[in-house]
């Protein structure tokens, strides 16, 4: 992003007693989505004004990456957020500066300044994808995402570890990452303006009619843009280490199904078929990162 991002994207409150909603965006400097969509919550709020309980904060998360528009500087800052890091209290990379000093916004809103603490971090993905929830499996954050109308995948940040929702569920806070849509559309800002909204309607009893004009993205997200409800759990990781040579198949989208003996992708020369009769989940199509593929199968009624 060309602008300069403040690590404080905005804040609102009504100065009622209530919940705080941190919505963070941007740990990921080339999914800029977030931060967009949350200047334009903002804008409206102050704008109209409306009354909510409790208190909405935007958090930025990497500055600098976004403002190169890269991924990261020096490692990725959605894997940095591990117990050791935390304790170890010394600063070796870019993304450890950065998680430090979220870290100290985050210290400012103690769980005993409000009712309840609720969390949503956006992202948005490489491939097309529709949108979708990650949920931990801790906390009442399953829950929690049930509320809203879109895919649910639950247990992604109970396989990969150092991830920014884990930290946040760790230290008491309730919540989901909200993946929007690819990276560079249009409709991911507008996904995740919807998402804010809705967020602020539940956590904090914000009405939407208060607006000025219902906000076209609400409708949009939940009539046109999210898929009807589903559940899914994680069936299986397939994880690459930086020597291996992986080349996904060309074509797979996130949710796509899957059938046993369908060819997925070449690693190392060898062929990598599906033992499943499933969903693909986030298949591999950028440069970066250390996840090939998940399997993933919908939660059985």
């Amino acid at each position: 992003m060309k602008e300069k991002i403040s690590r404080i994207i905005g804040k609102y409150t009504s100065n009622k007693k209530g919940p705080l909603l941190v919505v963070s965006a941007g740990i990921h400097g080339n999914e800029p989505s977030g931060v967009t969509a949350l200047q334009k919550v903002f804008q409206e709020l102050e704008k109209t004004k409306p009354e909510i309980k409790g208190t909405l904060i935007g958090v930025s998360g990497n500055l600098e990456a976004l403002h190169q528009n890269k991924r990261y500087i020096d490692e990725d800052l959605n894997r940095t957020w591990t117990k050791e890091n935390m304790q170890k209290g010394q600063v070796k990379t870019h993304e450890e500066k950065e998680m430090y000093e979220i870290v100290d916004v985050l210290k400012k809103y103690p769980e005993s300044d409000f009712t309840k603490r609720y969390f949503m971090d956006c992202h948005t993905t490489s491939s097309d994808s529709a949108p979708y929830l990650s949920v931990q499996n801790v906390n009442d954050n399953d829950a929690w995402s049930r509320h809203f109308p879109t895919y649910i995948v639950r247990g992604f940040s109970d396989i990969i570890t150092g991830d920014f929702d884990h930290y946040l569920s760790r230290t008491g806070l309730t919540g989901f990452v909200f993946e929007a849509g690819q990276h560079e559309s249009k409709t991911s800002i507008e996904n995740h303006e919807g998402m804010i909204w809705l967020c602020l309607k539940e956590a904090c009893g914000l009405d939407l009619t208060q607006l000025s004009g219902y906000p076209t993205c609400v409708e949009d997200f939940t009539q046109k843009n999210a898929p009807a409800q589903k559940v899914f759990d994680i069936e299986y990781r397939h994880g690459i280490k930086d020597k291996d040579e992986f080349k996904m198949e060309p074509g797979f989208e996130n949710f796509q199904e899957i059938k046993k003996g369908d060819l997925l992708a070449i690693q190392n020369g060898n062929e990598l078929r599906s033992e499943w009769n499933a969903r693909i989940f986030m298949p591999l199509y950028q440069a970066q990162g250390n996840d090939g593929f998940f399997v993933i199968k919908e939660e059985a009624n």
